[in-house]
């Protein structure tokens, strides 16, 4: 059973939310992901949120841009934690679409990661899923360690070669 639902507005937050789906599937989290248009196919959008807690998710990622009202409308069914991705745009720069994923009224909330932060969610779903999973904890330790070394090993090369020769 899936423990995460990934769901987009359109195809074109695929690149962002790929990234979300690589975290999970590097840290061994099974994942559905989805396009739904909660503005376009509402009946839909209200079947999915209505049956994800059925369907085992015990996290969801929505991410959207412009409007931007799938994650919050994922938050105002689904009765675990929602994880908001606001898409950069065209138009504002995905200002509109943070401020609309972020601004949520009171006992509706939504985690939000930065715009276009498709890894990021993916962490903290995994984060989540960890206060009651110990080897995913575990995993996520791992993973922690991995992106220090890479940077210790960054430094070391700068350090070695100089950065006119980096």
């Amino acid at each position: 059973m899936a423990k995460v639902g990934i769901v987009m507005g359109s195809d074109s937050d695929m690149p962002v939310m790929a990234k979300a789906a690589d975290i999970l599937e590097k840290l061994g989290i099974d994942y559905e992901m989805t396009i739904i248009s909660a503005h376009r196919e509402p009946d839909v959008f209200f079947e999915y949120a209505k049956s994800a807690e059925s369907k085992g998710f015990k996290v969801i990622i929505a991410g959207a841009g412009m409007a931007a009202h799938l994650p919050g409308m994922c938050a105002a069914i689904f009765p675990m934690p929602v994880i908001g991705i606001p898409m950069h745009t065209t138009s504002l720069g995905g200002r509109d679409s943070l401020y609309s994923i972020v601004q949520m009224p009171s006992g509706i909330p939504v985690a939000t990661v930065a715009i276009n932060g498709g890894a990021n969610a993916g962490l903290l779903a995994a984060k989540i899923l960890a206060t009651s999973d110990e080897a995913l904890l575990e995993r996520l330790k791992a993973y922690s360690k991995d992106m220090k070394e890479q940077v210790q090993a960054k430094d070391a090369r700068l350090q070695e070669v100089g950065y006119k020769n980096y």
